[in-house]
């Protein structure tokens, strides 16, 4: 018979690696998950309020403004 190996057994600490990217395909292929961040309102360039929006997933921003 041959040798039995054992079988590696994950870490506790460690995340798998599709936990780890889980979600991030989406971004790349244009479909965030849009947040609205309350840090930023106001703009002092423009003097207007601004919708300031971050991605959950990647964490990409960008700006609206009203």
């Amino acid at each position: 018979m041959g040798d039995i190996l054992p079988f590696k057994r994950p870490a506790s600490g460690k995340k798998r690696p599709s936990e780890i990217h889980k979600g991030k395909t989406l971004c790349k292929s244009g479909f965030h998950k849009w947040e609205i961040s309350k840090d930023k309102q106001f703009d002092s360039r423009q003097g207007k309020l601004v919708t300031f929006y971050v991605c959950q997933r990647c964490g990409a921003t960008k700006t609206k403004s009203l």
